[in-house]
């Protein structure tokens, strides 16, 4: 089964295609400026392109749903609707942290705590079982301070994501290890999309909407005087 698989929830657009578990080709940018609007379908096309496969043999899109930046999430599921209607082809969304986990699995972690940066203080964040990736703690808005996570002390604990920075500088975890240079990635969506399709645990395109986890606060502008 040849799936796309889409992933925009942070300053990394990634694309990737897979047949079955087999990775073909990944297309993806990091970059502060959150290109998706710019680059996702160019990634599909050079992804497609690099699998040697046409869109049309699609049988499956799978999207990194959040927690994440909210027009990242919105460009991101917004085409991966686009694609399944024109397809008519189902769609798997994944939690985008278990991505950021995926590649540390099974490295003698007690726990893996992704950490996506929400600004300030505040980060975007879950507990997984190192092992088994087995979520312990579900996805929260967690606000740091110096009592975040003491209750893995104990534990031999890998954070991982960009906010993993501003966590390092205020938690004292002498067992724990940082990696702030991780982000969620398309590649990483493989294994728990097959579980998925396995299920038969489809979205309904119609309804589907992205985590974003908080609602979204814009900026009003202020009325010009005359």
């Amino acid at each position: 089964m040849k799936i796309l698989y889409i992933e925009t929830s942070s300053k990394n657009c990634s694309v990737a295609i897979s047949d079955d578990e087999n990775l073909l080709c990944v297309c993806e940018e990091v970059s502060e400026n959150y290109k998706q609007s710019e680059s996702l379908h160019s990634f599909v096309e050079w992804a497609l392109e690099g699998a040697g496969i046409s869109i049309k043999e699609i049988e499956a899109v799978s999207l990194g749903k959040g927690p994440g930046s909210y027009t990242g999430l919105r460009i991101g599921a917004s085409s991966a609707k686009g694609f399944c209607y024109g397809l008519k082809v189902p769609l798997v969304a994944i939690n985008s942290m278990e991505s950021m986990i995926e590649p540390f699995l099974g490295q003698n972690y007690d726990y893996i705590v992704p950490l996506i940066d929400a600004r300030r203080m505040e980060v975007y964040t879950a507990v997984y079982d190192g092992e088994t990736g087995k979520e312990v703690v579900p996805t929260e808005a967690k606000v740091l301070d110096e009592h975040s996570f003491e209750e893995l002390k104990d534990k031999k604990v890998l954070f991982v994501g960009d906010g993993a920075a501003k966590t390092k500088e205020i938690i004292q975890l002498p067992h724990a290890e940082y990696n702030e240079k991780i982000y969620p990635s398309a590649q990483y969506l493989i294994k728990n999309t097959l579980k998925k399709i396995e299920e038969k645990d489809f979205e309904d395109i119609a309804y589907f909407e992205p985590f974003y986890l908080k609602d979204f606060h814009g900026v009003k502008k202020k009325k010009s005087e005359d």
